[in-house]
Formats: structure tokens, C-alpha cells, sequence
């Protein structure tokens, strides 16, 4: 029993470990003023208990936090997959650059603190490390320290030992890299006055834009179109949108490819809006009606959503179907983890999906067996591709690159990797008959065991030396953290706010994305109640890991030259 509670086997490292998740969880239901830590506490439950002489197994706490980093980033790749290419588009360069001005600034930050105070500039990239919370690159600079200072005038085991010295000031800047990012947001949410209500509201209605599906009333008045079936208009217009329903001298009806325009004809489409000028142009006119208009004459078409159950039809196209012209129905939207598409001829479909369907009821009912429509079938979660990726996304993030002048190959590591991969198993998958599709509930649950477990080991890790590193001078590495999270921070959201107006989701992702930080993106999704800031957090995050990678490395080289 005394191995069991004051041991390092496995046994005593999964209680360990269990017992600071379960602790940390309970204090996160608590509030201040409306504010809760949420599972930040974990952390902090951890350093304690290490502190106070609970140790795990080193093999373990190592597995544990590398596996949980690669369940959280790769669940957040399966969600926003779907919409990750559209929201790139439309904000990610700037995003990006805003990113990439926040590693610059962590390491302007860094090189003036080491001039100004005297320490050495390798401690001062591990104190950098862990105020970005950036553990791939403190690994890194660990070993280009190895390489260049073994090479000239060290042995390999006092390299080594200097090496490992790094950690000492990650482990003592990691916590407050944590809790500085999250209070800035917190503070930045008071001082510009920010309506989360207000400003989620707004993302929703822009999300009417782009590539996402609206309705639209157009009337037939241009003269190139009158006789021209719908398969026959010019260039790739009818690939751009739907023609739901046809309105002819009062009477509605359901096109096909080989309908006919005529002159007045009315026509109720659905389509991305980014092609509503274009539209207007093709057809001449848009029609001042309500969808209310057509439902008072359209009682023998009923407009309802089947949900796409049968694996089988992962990756095949909606013309491929043909329901349309079996069953006199059309699929005009696509929805597909919160985004609602058009659903083109050429649109793939994957299971999961939830379609919006319009026919007669006897149509209705035959398409709904044909793609199954059975909630229950969705029930059971799709294991394959979630741990068939993870081995793909390590062995991406395992690829070396290499850059002239630094000794050490640059790796987007067992984080940057996973997460590049469910990204593009989430976008292309269903091109490829790839079914990617988990329920919302246990993406969530994938998601929180694996920021749980994360937290768990990191502060279980840092917690042995943490007070000693203080008492011994590692108070003043507290100070030179804070410097060089807030500095740069401060700096990325006034910039990001007051320039390019970003909204409050998206300062959270590019934040926490940006700092490579998990426990601030959990922090926000819990405290806000929105999925909009991993799109965000997921966007930067690939650019942002190898970035800091590198200059870790860099920095080291320099302290060197």
C-alpha cells in the first residue's frame, strides 16, 4: 500500500494523475464575478502535489502529456476541418502575420532582457519556452545547445547537464504563461467593453457570407436565358447554385436539368453569396419575396433534414445520386459540423452530414432510406480514422527540415503534425470516401481527456522543482516570464483589435494559438460557450509551432556566436 500512494510505479502515477484531474475539474466549477479557472486548475493542483513529494513514474508523465497534447489538437483538427480552408481565406494571412509578430516580439523581448539583466541567453530561451508554453521548443533548443556546445568547449555530459538546465526556467515561466495569457483576455474583454452576445451574433450573420448558403429570389429577364434548359447555362454558373423551386404562372414546381427557362419565370435559389452579384447579372432581376410566399402555395412539397447515416455514401457526389431525377427531389444544403454549404451536382457528401431536402413526401421518404436517416447509427463513435491519423500526424510532424546555418532539423513535432492532419483528413476526407465523422459529444470528451491528462502532467512535472528554482533566483526568471507573455500579447491584441478589428473569438484563437497555448483556447471555449475560437486557434497554430521552434534554435546559435 505504501508504494501505492508514495510510489513512482504505474499503478500510483494513474491515481496520481487522476486524483489532480479530478481536484482541478472540482475547483474549476467555481466562479469569481463570473469568472471561472476552468480546467487550468489542473495545473496548479499538479504543482502542488509534486511539490509536496508525490512523484510519477517519469516514463509515464512523459506519455501522458505528449498523448493528451495529440488527442486535444487532433480533435480540434477533426472539428474545424470542414470550414478550416474557408476561414484561411477569409482573415487566416492576416491572422498569421499577427501570429508571427508575437513569436518576433517573445524574442525581441528575450534578447533585451538578456542584455539589460546579464543572463545568459540559453536560460533565458528556456524562460522564453515556458512563457509560451512551448515545450517543442524548449526540446529543441535543449539539443542545438548540445551540438554547438559539446562541439567547441564542452563534453558531451556537461552539455548535457547545462542542456537540462533549460528546463529549470521553462517549468518556473510555464504556469504564469498560462495565467498571464488567460488574465489579459479577461482584462481585454473588460477594458474595450466587449459584448460576447453581441459580437457572436455578428460572426453568425457573416457566416451568411463566403461559401456558406443563403436564399435568393430571381426573376428570368434575361433574354440569352429564355429557352435555355438549366444544364445549358453559360460557363460554371450552374455549378454555383441550386435551383430549389420554380414559380410559372402561380403554379410551383421542382426543376430538373432539362427544365426550361421562360420569360418571368421565378426562381428560388440557393446560394454561396459570394456569387450574388454574378447571379444577378445572369438572371436580370431579384425578386423582393419571403419564403413564406412560397410555403403558402407550395402545400405539396415539404422541406425537411435527413441526416446521412449509411457509411457507403462517404465520398460520393450528389450527382451521382441522381435524386433529383428518381425521386423529384432537391438537396439544396449541405450542413456539416455547424457549416451550411450549397450543395452543388459536385458537392461530396460523407456520413454525418445533415441534408436539407425538398419534394413531395412519397420523394422525401425514399431518399431518407436511401442515406439511412437513422440517428442511432451515429451514435457509436468512428475510432479508425481518429488513431489511423494521429500515426500519420506523428510521423508528419517526425519529418526533418532542415535550413542552412542551424545544426539542429526543424519538426513540427507530436503536436504541429496530428493537428495538420485531422485538419485535412476533417476538409478532404469525404473526397476520398474517408468517413471522419465523430459525434459532437465525443469529440468533446476526446477533446477535454486529452487537455485533462495534458495539464495533469505538466504541472505533476514542474512542480518538483518549482519552489526551489525560486528560493534559488528563479523568482527573478517569474519576472523576466511575465515580461515576455504580456509584452508581446498586449501588443498582438491592441494590434489585432484597434488594425484589423478583430472580433473577440478571434483574438482568443490567434492568442492562444499564437502562445501555443491549450489551456487558454479550453479556458475560452468553456468560459464562452464557442466553437468559433478553435477555427482560429487552428489557423495560426501550424505557422506559430514552427516558429517557435526556430527560434529557440536561433537563439541558442546566437548566445554561441
Amino acid at each position: 500500500m505504501h508504494d501505492l500512494f508514495f510510489g513512482t510505479g504505474v499503478g500510483h502515477s494513474i491515481m496520481l494523475i487522476s486524483f489532480v484531474i479530478g481536484m482541478g475539474m472540482f475547483l474549476g466549477r467555481f466562479k469569481l464575478k463570473g469568472v471561472s479557472l476552468g480546467s487550468t486548475w489542473i495545473l496548479f493542483i499538479g504543482i502542488i502535489v509534486s511539490h509536496f513529494g508525490f512523484r510519477s513514474d517519469p516514463g509515464t508523465l512523459h506519455f501522458v502529456k505528449e498523448f493528451g497534447l495529440i488527442l486535444f489538437v487532433f480533435s480540434i483538427g477533426l472539428q474545424v476541418g470542414p470550414g478550416f480552408f474557408h476561414s484561411f481565406k477569409s482573415g487566416g494571412v492576416k491572422m498569421n502575420l499577427m501570429a508571427v509578430f508575437n513569436v518576433l516580439m517573445a524574442v525581441v523581448c528575450t534578447l533585451i532582457i538578456s542584455q539589460v539583466t546579464g543572463e545568459d541567453l540559453p536560460t533565458m530561451t528556456g524562460v522564453m519556452s515556458g512563457a509560451v508554453t512551448n515545450t517543442p521548443g524548449l526540446g529543441a533548443a535543449q539539443q542545438t545547445y548540445i551540438d554547438v556546445a559539446s562541439g567547441s568547449f564542452l563534453s558531451q555530459v556537461e552539455a548535457s547537464r547545462a542542456a537540462s538546465a533549460l528546463a529549470s526556467g521553462y517549468a518556473v515561466a510555464y504556469p504564469l504563461g498560462v495565467i498571464g495569457v488567460l488574465l489579459l483576455l479577461i482584462v481585454f474583454k473588460g477594458i474595450f467593453k466587449v459584448d460576447i452576445d453581441k459580437e457572436r451574433k455578428a460572426i453568425e450573420e457573416s457566416e451568411s457570407g463566403a461559401n456558406n448558403a443563403r436564399r435568393m429570389h430571381v426573376k428570368v429577364a434575361n433574354p440569352a436565358l429564355f429557352g435555355k434548359k438549366l444544364n445549358e447555362l453559360p460557363g460554371d454558373a450552374a455549378s454555383s447554385f441550386i435551383v430549389s423551386r420554380i414559380m410559372r404562372d402561380g403554379e410551383i414546381s421542382i426543376p430538373d436539368n432539362d427544365t426550361v427557362l421562360e420569360k418571368d419565370d421565378i426562381l428560388l435559389l440557393v446560394v454561396s453569396t459570394k456569387d450574388v452579384d454574378a447571379l444577378h447579372i445572369l438572371f436580370g432581376e431579384e425578386v423582393n419575396l419571403h419564403v413564406d410566399d412560397w410555403l403558402k402555395q407550395d402545400h405539396k412539397y415539404v422541406v425537411r433534414k435527413l441526416v446521412v447515416t449509411k457509411s457507403r455514401l462517404t465520398g460520393r457526389k450528389i450527382r451521382e445520386l441522381d435524386i433529383r431525377h428518381l425521386y423529384g427531389v432537391n438537396i439544396t444544403r449541405i450542413i456539416r459540423s455547424g457549416v451550411e454549404i450549397v450543395a452543388t451536382p459536385n458537392s461530396y457528401i460523407q456520413m454525418g452530414d445533415r441534408l436539407l431536402a425538398v419534394g413531395p413526401e412519397v420523394g422525401i421518404e425514399k431518399v431518407s432510406k436511401l442515406v439511412g436517416n437513422t440517428s442511432n447509427a451515429l451514435d457509436k463513435p468512428n475510432i479508425v480514422p481518429i488513431f489511423l491519423g494521429v500515426v500519420f500526424g506523428i510521423i508528419f510532424g517526425s519529418i526533418p527540415i532542415k535550413f542552412p546555418g542551424i545544426p539542429q532539423a526543424i519538426k513540427l513535432g507530436l503536436a504541429g503534425g496530428p493537428l495538420i492532419i485531422a485538419i485535412l483528413l476533417g476538409y478532404f476526407g469525404p473526397r476520398y470516401r474517408i468517413t471522419t465523422y465523430t459525434t459532437t459529444s465525443a469529440n468533446l470528451m476526446m477533446r477535454e481527456m486529452g487537455i485533462c491528462l495534458f495539464l495533469a502532467a505538466v504541472g505533476i512535472g514542474a512542480g518538483e522543482n518549482f519552489v526551489s528554482s525560486i528560493l534559488g533566483g528563479g523568482y527573478l526568471w517569474i519576472v523576466y516570464g511575465l515580461i515576455i507573455t504580456l509584452v508581446p500579447v498586449t501588443l498582438t491584441i491592441i494590434i489585432s483589435r484597434l488594425v484589423f478589428k478583430f472580433n473577440y473569438f478571434q483574438i482568443s484563437g490567434l492568442v492562444s494559438g499564437s502562445t501555443t497555448n491549450p489551456p487558454v483556447l479550453a479556458f475560452a471555449q468553456s468560459q464562452y460557450g464557442s466553437e468559433y475560437t478553435s477555427v482560429n486557434y487552428a489557423t495560426v497554430y501550424p505557422l506559430t509551432m514552427f516558429m517557435r521552434v526556430l527560434a529557440a534554435q536561433l537563439l541558442i546559435l546566437i548566445a554561441f556566436a
